[in-house]
């Protein structure tokens, strides 16, 4: 079925994208289309129809009527990922073809990013399966439900058919995944002990759970509720074929996790670094690369780290020196002291999470409104806040966003962990806003989708140090501009990015250095004065997402540095609005190919 939903919504696409400037149909079976821009699409197009869920997720399908992909899930089987490993090499055997000389200067840089990442993909081959595709923060066992609640729309009778079929479609999914999960076995890539343990915690209380409480029933039945159309028969009709599908379906899968994990704890030791796999050395230093899109050695980021930590805590213990604080007996007793303080904190109950979310709200929405003279462009797409689901907020991250629909038809969303409430002190709540929302992650992530002169991949590129580089310094940029009056909250915003250089330091002691978890865990406590619940989440992600917490602090560092070099050299032609248009009308970018855009908007305005 699936097969001739691609054919109809490809020839479909194909007849939007000509009718849009893009390419003529023939360019859809061309091996090499006559413009680059038209096959660097077709390719972005192909694998996101062959990616169900992605079709899911983007949602600009359902406004031509075309809803089949909603009823199946992506093939995660280790072929299909082999496949996918020769189409990489197929794609940039095609770019190759196409001259430099031929290309406009717009897709001379496009050929330069997809050469970027697909150059990455042939060099991390051999380091395919150094990961933990299950762990306490992300995998099939959590993606999957999270996906079904905040993904798949039900406002149709058609709609809950489809997501009835995901539920049975479930067993081969969690089946493929195991199979990926064996094979990283047999290399000798498993998850440490204490990963094996919070996911079969995870799951066992998964299963546990009353079917009719559990996420994906409770979903099916509040999107029913909210359908207009749907006959009062027919919602009880689809929510017991969804009960049975649960019981029949999705549980017996969770039970095979289960089983495997239960197993593979008398494999798994305490060592938490990836200096302990095979090769693992090598992989923690593609990581690096991957993630921060520079060369930098693990000892070069540990330094820098090292460095930033001491400057941004000189900086904390002046300004709670000025507010009456004793800085006398150092950095950790200081910020103790600052968040013993009970006017910092909402009350531990309903009522004080659900004021959290309303004063995030508020606080995105001052913002969003007084950004004139820094932005010339904003997204269309909206934002607003939600809770992190309760099922999973005891081991998610304290925040994440989560990018809009392209067809307008979801907004960017704010996600906010309110399990401990005393990791959400008042101080720390407008950086965290600005970050993972307005003018941070939903600014840079909508505006890119947003960029209809670019091609879709760079409209989506997953350019960590770029991504989140520009999210920390948003949360600077945001104190620059006057929004954070408070030094309270300036305290906050030095403590986020305090956060991000203790990062650079245990990511590196983890992976490189060959600290245990626990070393980890204490070097955080001391040196930041976070809750030690949000320490003990944030230490255990690094251990099974090497790399990434390293791209913050280089990218946002990056960003400044370019700032300040066109301040310097513009002097009274340097306009922030213009800055920012070249930092985010490009979409995202490796740092290298940043700089060049900059030095290229300072020669056009020296010369201008």
């Amino acid at each position: 079925m699936f097969k001739k939903v691609f054919k109809w919504t490809a020839l479909t696409l194909v007849a939007v994208l000509v009718l849009a400037g893009g390419f003529a149909a023939h360019e859809w079976y061309a091996k090499k289309p006559l413009f680059f821009r038209a096959f660097v699409d077709r390719e972005m197009v192909k694998i996101a129809f062959d990616s169900p869920e992605t079709l899911t997720s983007l949602g600009f399908l359902e406004s031509m009527g075309i809803k089949g992909h909603n009823a199946l899930l992506n093939d995660d089987s280790p072929a299909k990922g082999d496949e996918m490993m020769e189409k990489v090499s197929e794609i940039r055997a095609t770019i190759m073809e196409y001259d430099d000389a031929s290309l406009s200067e717009a897709d001379q840089l496009s050929k330069e990013i997809a050469l970027y990442l697909l150059d990455y993909a042939e060099e991390a081959k051999p380091y395919r399966y150094h990961n933990y595709p299950v762990n306490q923060l992300f995998g099939v066992q959590n993606g999957y439900p999270s996906f079904m609640q905040a993904q798949h729309q039900v406002h149709t009778v058609e709609d809950a058919e489809n997501y009835l079929a995901r539920l049975t479609g479930v067993k081969l999914k969690f089946e493929q995944n195991l199979d990926g999960i064996r094979l990283r076995t047999e290399k000798g890539i498993i998850p440490p002990r204490f990963v094996i343990e919070r996911v079969l915690t995870e799951m066992n209380d998964f299963v546990a759970t009353p079917i009719t409480e559990n996420i994906l029933y409770a979903s099916l039945q509040t999107k029913l509720s909210e359908a207009e159309g749907i006959t009062a028969d027919e919602q009880q009709r689809l929510l017991a074929e969804a009960e049975r599908r649960i019981r029949d379906d999705v549980y017996p899968a969770y039970q095979g996790f289960i089983d495997y994990f239960v197993a593979l704890s008398a494999q798994a030791d305490t060592d938490d670094g990836f200096w302990r796999l095979p090769q693992g050395s090598e992989a923690y230093a593609m990581a690096l690369k991957l993630f921060t899109t520079t060369d930098y050695s693990a000892d070069e980021i540990h330094q820098l780290g090292l460095d930033e930590v001491a400057r941004i805590q000189a900086e904390i213990l002046t300004i709670l020196a000025g507010e009456g604080f004793d800085t006398e007996a150092g950095f950790t007793a200081a910020i103790e002291d600052l968040a013993a303080d009970p006017r910092f904190y909402y009350e531990d109950n309903d009522a004080g999470r659900q004021e959290i979310l309303q004063d995030y709200q508020a606080i995105l929405d001052e913002i969003d409104s007084g950004l004139s003279d820094a932005f010339n462009i904003r997204p269309k797409a909206g934002m607003e806040v939600v809770r992190i689901p309760e099922f999973k907020e005891k081991t998610a991250p304290g925040a994440y966003y989560q990018q809009p629909a392209l067809d307008g038809s979801r907004p960017g969303r704010f996600f906010a962990n309110l399990y401990d409430i005393k990791a959400t002190p008042r101080y720390s709540m407008r950086t965290l806003a600005y970050h993972e929302g307005i003018p941070g992650h939903h600014f840079q992530i909508a505006l890119g989708m947003e960029q209809e002169g670019l091609p879709f991949f760079r409209r989506m590129s997953p350019f960590t140090a770029y991504v989140e580089g520009w999210a920390l310094y948003s949360e600077q940029l945001a104190w620059e501009l006057g929004f954070q009056q408070d030094p309270f909250d300036n305290v906050g915003r030095l403590q986020a990015e305090l956060f991000r250089a203790v990062r650079l330091v245990v990511d590196t002691g983890i992976h490189h250095k060959r600290w245990t978890r626990e070393q980890a865990i204490e070097y955080m406590r001391d040196n930041t004065g976070m809750a030690k619940s949000d320490v003990i989440s944030e230490v255990e992600r690094y251990i099974v997402m090497p790399g990434q917490a390293t791209a913050y602090k280089v990218g946002m560092m990056k960003i400044l540095e370019l700032r300040s070099k066109a301040q310097s050299q513009l002097g009274d032609r340097f306009d922030l609005r213009d800055f920012h248009d070249v930092v985010l009308q490009n979409g995202a970018v490796p740092l290298d190919v940043l700089e060049q855009l900059i030095e290229r908007y300072i020669n056009d305005k020296q010369t201008s």
